[in-house]
């Protein structure tokens, strides 16, 4: 990757920052002198450029999924210390959602990680310090756009309640998480079993990415439930879940898995007929 794209990447995902950050912000001045929303996010990209840090001298991926999923819990606390509120039921259930989330995706992550040696996807980003800077700055920028609509609601310096509209979007993030997870044990214990075919069982025989389809239903739940609570330009961080799937449908995630089992699988007959019965994304019901 050129400088210049790399820099460009960067200034976007700042930029995004800024501008969501300031959004969530809308309506506390008059209470804050800096609203929590923005001190969280200053501390999320902060986090990911010291991190870089090391990461960049020791030239090494081995913590970059931690410093992300660690960094979601790190942002619902700081919005929740600098609140200056009590917290209601609503607030504590909203970072309990994230923290389980972060912590269960973090550990399955690493976990990962550990089990191969190595992430493939930094063979060549490691070595050329732009490329990785941007890398790291843009997952701050995936934690604080994902979070916005959550962290805007914790730190509004009021306490929030749990009505009907709220139960429902937690309700939702419940179903997405339970997706998400049953997805992931189903593919790590396929390749465990030391397959080297696709799988095509489980969920995965109704998705061709269950996971990711989980992942944009539980932000898309957490959403819903800080609506009721947002005003004015604070509605403009209900832009997460809508992010998450762009992330993961046309950047990151399905695009890059798609060509490499095209790759690998794309002439073998079962391949083609799996993939013209089963949707990419949203899960078929028979």
């Amino acid at each position: 990757m050129s400088k210049r794209t790399s820099m460009s990447g960067t200034l976007v995902g700042l930029v995004l920052v800024a501008a969501v950050s300031i959004c969530g912000a809308d309506g506390l001045w008059g209470e804050f002198d800096l609203p929590p929303v923005l001190i969280a996010a200053l501390g999320a990209i902060l986090v990911q450029w010291l991190a870089f840090g090391f990461a960049w001298k020791f030239k090494s991926e081995r913590f970059f999924d931690l410093f992300g999923s660690g960094t979601f819990v790190f942002v619902v606390l700081i919005a929740a210390l600098y609140s200056r509120s009590h917290l209601g039921l609503f607030d504590v259930a909203l970072m309990v959602a994230v923290s389980l989330w972060a912590l269960r995706l973090g550990s399955f992550l690493v976990t990962r990680v550990r089990m191969v040696g190595f992430d493939r996807r930094f063979d060549a980003m490691k070595q050329d310090f732009s490329w990785f800077f941007m890398t790291w700055t843009l997952q701050g920028t995936w934690v604080v756009v994902t979070t916005a609509p959550v962290v805007t609601v914790i730190g509004d310096g009021s306490s929030q309640p749990l009505g009907l509209i709220e139960i429902v979007g937690l309700l939702i993030w419940l179903g997405g998480f339970s997706i998400e997870i049953i997805a992931d044990d189903q593919k790590k214990k396929f390749r465990l079993s030391g397959s080297d075919t696709f799988i095509q069982t489980g969920l995965w025989n109704r998705s061709r990415h269950p996971n990711y389809f989980g992942e944009i239903v539980l932000w898309t739940g957490l959403a819903l439930a800080a609506f009721p609570s947002l005003d004015r330009f604070q509605l403009l961080t209900l832009i997460s879940p809508l992010f998450v799937w762009a992330l993961l449908v046309k950047i990151s995630g399905v695009p890059m898995l798609e060509a490499k089992a095209e790759r690998k699988w794309g002439s073998e007959r079962s391949y083609v007929e799996y993939k013209s019965r089963t949707p990419m994304l949203v899960p078929r019901l028979r």
